[in-house]
């Protein structure tokens, strides 16, 4: 078929709703935008006057090609080498989608996405569609072929497994970097003892570098150890910066919502530590080194204004 103009359009509104859908379902910007894609391909081979409701549509073929998609990585993900962890979306971006809800803005918080990762295909996608996108039921059940009665259940088990990687602190962006501000000082001091205060006893760092860039294949545990890593890693050192190809300059942000600490080498982000914050301190830091799952963040990092660098040519 050939689309008209207010065809195309038609799509194009509902773009961005479907990016931000993709990605709570995939957890990975590019596979989602590969998703959208595809589904705009569908609707460009449809007969499109003969669809009543574009966006029910449009939702319920792009959720089908996520769900087929999240089954294939499932089984790519057994093989991935070492940690895997979502794609980070920087403060800005618009994949993030809607968040105007503490709901909303915990389904992408980093930590859910990984408590996501257990979930079932149907659970991740009946989750993200009520959760976040505030879907019925009803709507919900025609989307995935299951009944309205299926569909609550699910969102009840869904719902259940998710609460333990739920955001137990909000932080708006002045406290955000208060925290990597803190957090740094520390870090750069050159002992381990200002770092354990800032930590939970029960405190872990996961790393992710896709086989690319090294990374520990298993995570961090407890406060000592966590903040002996951390005061290693922000320790100059000439292998770091071979490994790098040269010394970043640390920015302080937010990404997915949480407090985030950003690396950038020549206008190229080469790392986004995310820390989630809890009211006995923090308790998590997730590093995405995987430069495949840093393409996005670099091209939005150059098209915002960020301000200058908390620390020059840090390693």
């Amino acid at each position: 078929m050939v689309l008209t103009m207010d065809d195309v359009d038609r799509f194009e509104a509902s773009r961005p709703r479907l990016e931000a859908i993709a990605y709570r379902l995939l957890g990975s910007a590019s596979e989602a935008e590969d998703a959208v894609q595809d589904t705009f391909l569908r609707w460009q081979a449809a007969d499109v006057d003969l669809i009543e409701v574009p966006e029910a549509w449009l939702t319920k073929v792009l959720t089908n090609l996520c769900l087929n998609q999240l089954t294939s990585a499932r089984a790519r993900r057994e093989t991935y080498v070492g940690e895997w962890l979502p794609e980070p979306l920087l403060a800005g971006d618009p994949m993030l989608g809607p968040a105007d809800t503490a709901e909303q803005r915990e389904s992408v918080s980093y930590a859910v996405l990984a408590v996501m990762e257990r979930l079932s295909p149907n659970e991740r996608a009946v989750y993200v569609l009520r959760e976040a996108f505030d879907y019925p039921h009803r709507e919900i059940a025609e989307i995935l072929d299951i009944t309205e009665a299926g569909s609550q259940q699910i969102f009840h088990r869904a719902k259940k497994h998710v609460a333990s990687g739920k955001a137990r602190t909000e932080i708006d962006e002045a406290e955000a970097r208060r925290i990597v501000e803190e957090f740094l000082a520390a870090a750069t001091s050159g002992r381990t003892e200002p770092l354990v205060r800032l930590l939970t006893g029960d405190a872990v760092s996961i790393g992710d570098g896709g086989g690319k860039v090294p990374a520990r294949a298993r995570a961090f545990e407890g406060a000592l150890a966590v903040a002996t890593f951390m005061r290693g890693l922000f320790k100059p050192s000439i292998a770091k910066r071979k490994v790098i190809g040269g010394s970043p300059d640390v920015y302080a942000t937010t990404a997915n919502g949480v407090p985030a600490i950003v690396a950038v080498l020549d206008g190229r982000v080469v790392g986004v530590m995310c820390l989630e914050v809890t009211a006995e301190g923090i308790t998590a830091f997730r590093n995405q080194v995987n430069p495949d799952k840093l393409e996005r963040a670099t091209r939005h990092w150059a098209a915002s204004d960020h301000g200058a660098p908390l620390l020059a040519a840090a390693f």
